[in-house]
Formats: structure tokens, sequence, C-alpha cells
């Protein structure tokens, strides 16, 4: 803790927020719409998966923005369609009750006769609404309810309505029929609102001492000035592009709404920052804010799933670099970098022009060219390596310019429920030099398939529950393992260097744990976790850039990859030990990713029934 909130106590936070701390993390437009029907009725009541479909959308009703990305916002839910929720303090409260209502009814909901799927579910939702729940605890932030992103400062570099409202009504809102056009504007104006409870916020936090980092602020305060030159193109842009009769009409109307309500709502937030800049400081980690040491203890749990220690996560991190890069040694000498550390030649590696792409416009367009080949290639590879295959629908797309500077090189995941959004890899091109031929299908495997949207599409299969509820270290761990089945499916049999790409990726993951906790819980710098990355393991500069500030904003998130991937390998050898001449790969491979996206004890649980039923 800083000196000067030494004795900040959990009582004197409860204080700062009017006794509502409970609820202080939720999302400002979280709401309180009572689902319709039988939905909400005691689940005790119902049958097992009629009781896990409750559930699911007695929380949804808190998120129908959440509703329309899943697609499952039609029938009696169409209503959901047209609004973000209750903002403020009343929906947040309503949706703390039900959380803490959904725990203990789960936790006690009978469980005799349920089958593995059914037990499976009532785990996941335990689990992850008691995270939730503890998160909540805390007077700051904000809690990613089964998601992944927990970020202490509400509007950030990479965190907050700017960033996440211009990609809804973007990529998410229906906008099809003319039947779309009323919700479309109906949620519109509903966005001064959040952005004025997120303001609320913000305010309230540095009344009780959080400030987030200077330098992060600063790039905040870039992208929302951004974010302002194009608003009329996020908000009013898609009407206009939809071409359906009558749109060009809305699109004004969105456009008097965008400039008399949205910009001076951004304009409001961009002013509160500047005087949050004033008393910032460049402490980069959560040790330096009020309660922060028990902040990360929390965040650190929820992103791993697992009792481990920031100590424990950081030499787990240095020990499997070493290895790793023990690796990557020969493949270097017969390559011809003999002299120096790894990352001295991994840099040095990076340096060589055959490996980079085209600089601006032209560049942009071999990096497409590059990602639409491996996803060919690796599409034609998976049915060497699951027994049930599925085809996602995917796009390919550039992130915002306005989101560019804060965001990683890359993310992706699955589509809708209902298939009518595809599931999306977006790639950060404000530069081609973030990216290298060697590392660029790996990235590409790791984001859609067979990681995060390939998943995404087999949880999509799975009851609505199942579909909602993400855990950071089994999706993230299951994109590293995917990015390992490309290697054994023999992605780089002949381009050595992408080996190391991949490779490379690994220890990037390692040196992530060991800088995570480095920042939060060891006191280091932001100058420090760069060059851990760049001096031991070769990462480029300006990828690693954005990446530190991405865990000053994400604590703990960065733990989830490799923390993952480190316990579905340990399945994986568990289940050849145990089973010899009776594993089979592709039958573990289908048994992990149809048990969906779980805690890794629950992961472990998965593997045992595939053992079981091998062995007969």
């Amino acid at each position: 803790m800083r000196e000067n909130h030494a004795d900040f106590t959990r009582r004197q936070a409860l204080a700062g927020l009017g006794g509502v701390s409970a609820i202080a993390l939720l999302p400002a437009c979280a709401g309180s719409m009572a689902p319709p029907g039988g939905a909400a009725a005691p689940i005790a009541s119902l049958a097992p998966d009629a009781a896990l479909d409750a559930i699911a959308y007695r929380m949804l009703a808190h998120e129908p923005g959440r509703a329309t990305g899943l697609g499952v916002d039609t029938g009696e839910y169409a209503a959901w369609r047209s609004t973000f929720g209750t903002t403020g303090e009343e929906g947040r409260s309503d949706y703390a009750s039900t959380l803490k209502e959904l725990v203990e009814e789960a936790r006690t909901y009978p469980k005799a006769g349920l089958t593995s799927d059914q037990q499976i579910g009532f785990e996941v939702v335990e689990t992850a609404f008691a995270s939730a729940v503890t998160g909540m605890e805390m007077p700051y932030g904000d809690v990613a309810v089964g998601s992944w992103r927990n970020a202490p400062y509400v509007v950030i570099q990479n965190v907050g309505g700017y960033i996440d409202m211009p990609r809804f009504f973007g990529s998410t809102q229906p906008l099809k029929t003319a039947e779309d056009i009323g919700p479309y504007m109906d949620r519109l104006a509903e966005v001064p609102a959040i952005l004025d409870g997120e303001l609320d916020r913000i305010r309230s936090a540095r009344g009780m001492g959080v400030v987030p980092p200077a330098f992060l602020i600063d790039k905040a305060i870039a992208q929302m000035e951004a974010s302002l030159k194009g608003a009329s193109e996020s908000y009013a842009g898609p009407l206009a592009a939809s071409g359906i009769a009558g749109a060009d009409r809305s699109a004004a109307q969105a456009e008097r709404i965008t400039a008399s309500g949205i910009v001076p709502a951004l304009e409001r937030q961009i002013a509160e920052l500047k005087v949050q800049r004033a008393a910032a400081k460049d402490s980069a980690g959560m040790w330096a804010q009020p309660m922060g040491e028990e902040y990360y203890s929390w965040a650190v749990g929820a992103s791993t799933t697992t009792a481990m220690t920031p100590d424990e996560i950081h030499r787990q991190g240095l020990a499997e670099l070493d290895e790793i890069h023990g690796k990557m040694d020969p493949i270097l000498r017969e390559i011809g970098y003999t002299t120096g550390s790894v990352g001295d030649r991994m840099r040095a590696l990076s340096d060589d022009p055959r490996y980079k792409f085209a600089e601006g416009d032209p560049g942009r367009d071999e990096i497409f060219a590059f990602i639409n080949d491996r996803v060919s290639w690796i599409k034609s590879q998976m049915p060497r390596a699951f027994n049930q295959l599925v085809d996602p629908p995917l796009e390919i797309r550039r992130l915002p310019l306005a989101e560019e500077p804060g965001a990683p090189g890359a993310y992706g995941g699955a589509g809708s429920k209902d298939g009518s959004i595809p599931g999306r890899f977006w790639i950060n091109l404000r530069t081609t030099d973030l990216h290298r031929k060697y590392d660029l299908a790996d990235l590409t495997f790791h984001e859609s398939i067979p990681g995060h949207v390939w998943e995404g599409e087999f949880s999509n299969r799975l009851p609505l529950i199942r579909s909602i509820l993400a855990f950071n270290a089994f999706s993230e761990g299951w994109a590293l393992y995917a990015e390992q089945l490309a290697d054994e499916l023999g992605a780089y049999d002949d381009f050595k260097v992408g080996r190391l790409g991949y490779l490379q990726s690994l220890a990037f993951r390692a040196c992530r744990l060991v800088v995570d906790t480095g920042l939060h819980s060891k006191r280091w710098t932001r100058e420090q976790g760069r060059q851990f990355f760049v001096e031991r393991n070769g990462s480029k500069v300006e990828e690693v850039a954005s990446e530190v500030d991405r865990y000053c904003s994400w604590p703990g998130q960065a733990c989830g990859y490799k923390i993952g991937h480190t316990e579905i390998v340990r399945q994986r050898a568990r289940a050849q030990a145990e089973l010899g001449g009776a594993y089979d790969f592709k039958a573990f491979n289908t048994a992990v990713v149809l048990g969906g996206n779980a805690p890794l004890s629950v992961v472990g649980n998965t593997v045992s029934r595939y053992i079981a039923g091998a062995k007969g």
C-alpha cells in the first residue's frame, strides 16, 4: 500500500461508497429486468437442465447486452434487445443480490442422479458466481462475471464504455432489417447515462485514493480524444451503412444523440481523467493502491482458478521460461544464431528483414493474406486432431483505429450461440512491425482455430449457462494448447524459424507470470517489466510496451495463460501414463474441448472421466 493509505481498511472503504461496496464492481450498464416466465422461478423446483437455463436467464436479465451477443434476446426475451438495463446503484445492487442468491441455490440444489454434464454445470455456476461475489466486496473496479477482464480502473486505456460501446454498435447490435432500427436507437439513447455512471464511479474511486498510474491515464486521455473525433461515425455510421430503408433518417437522429449526449459525456470523463492525472503517480502495480494487495490476491485467483500465491506463480514462470529457452537454443544454433542469450538471439532474428512485413497498407495486405492461408491450412488438419468437428463462421478484422494504441497484438473469440454473429479474429495493425512471419502463424492458431474461435464454437453447443461462463485459465490455456496442437500437426515441419516463433510465444506467456506478479506483488516498475520481456525473451519493444500497460490495468489476467496450458498438458501426461496403449490423441483433445470452459479442477474431472471410459 502507499504510505498515505496505510490505514485504509475495509470498513473505511465501505464508508467511502456509502456502504455499497458489494455492488461497486458491477458494470454500470447492469440492469434489473426480471426474466419472463419460468426463468424467474426458484431453481429447486425445476428439473436440472431447466434449472441451469433459469440461472442463465436470471443472470442475463442484468446484462441484456450480453444476451444480444449470445443471440438469445429473442422470443419472450426480445425486449432485452432495446436496452442495456438499469444504470447506476439500483441496477448494480440488484445484480449483486441475484448472484448471491444463485450461488446459494446452485450450492443446495439436489445433486443426486445428475449426469456428469449437469454436475459440471452446477459446479461452474457456483465457482464463477462465488468468485464474482468475492470480488464485489472490493470497493472499486469492475468484476467480469463469468468472463476474463477484471479491472480496478473503470475507465482507462483498455477499459470503459468509450471502447466497448462503439464496438458493440458496430459489430454486435443487430442491424439487418427495418425492425432492428428501433432497438438500435433505444440503446443508443442510453449511452450517455452509461458513460455518466462510469464517471460517478471513477470520481468515487478517486475519493478513496484510487488513481491509475499516470502513464495509463495519458494513454486513456489520448484514446478518448480520438474517440471523440470519430464519435459520429461510431454511432451513426452503422445505420448509414446498413442500407435499410429509413435508416438515413435514423442516422441523422443518431448524430444528434451523439453530439448532444454522448460527446458531452465523454468530455466529462476526459475532464475527470485530467483531474486524476494531476494527482497520479507512476507506480505500476496494485500494491500502490488502497487494499491493492488484497485486490491482487483475489484477481490472481479469479484468473487462474487456483489457490496459487503470487510468489508461487512468479517462481513457476521463471522455471518454465528456462525450460522453454532450453528448447529454443538448439534451433537457434542450427540456423546460425550461436552467440549470446536466447533473448539476444531472438532480438537479432527479429531484425532480419526476411521475416518482416512491408510497412503501411501493403504490409497490412500481406498480413491478412498470411492469416487467411494459415486458417485454411489448420482447418484441413482438424480431422487429425479431433473426433468431433465444427465449422465455425470466422471473420478476420483489423481492430478499430481508436482502440489500437492500448490494445494487445490480437484477440479472438467465438460468435453468437445462434450463429448470427460470426467468430472474430481481431488483429492490431497500428504498425506492421508488431508482427513477424515467424510468429504470426502461431498467433493465428491461438486466436482462431483450434484456439478461441474453435473452442468457443463447442461451448456454444453446450447449455446456455456454459456458453456464458468462461474461465480465463481454461480459455487462454486451451488457446496455448491449440498452438501446441498446430506444432504437433506439422505447422513448422518445413519452417524451423516458425517453430521458434511458437516456442517464443510459450516463453512469452511464462514471462507474463513473472512480470504480472513482479509488477503487482514485487513492486517492479513499468520499465522493469518491459525490459524483462526484451532482455530475457527477445520480445519486440513495440509489442511489450502495450503488453505491460495491459497488466497494469487488468491485474492477474496475464497469469491465466500459462497456468492453464501447463495444467492441460499435465492432464494429458496423466492420461497417457494411466492408459498406456489405450491413450488416443484425438479422443483426449475431443474430451477436453467437449467438457467445455471450466475451472481447472473441473477440467481434471473431465479427464478422469475420459480415462475411466477409455479403460472400459
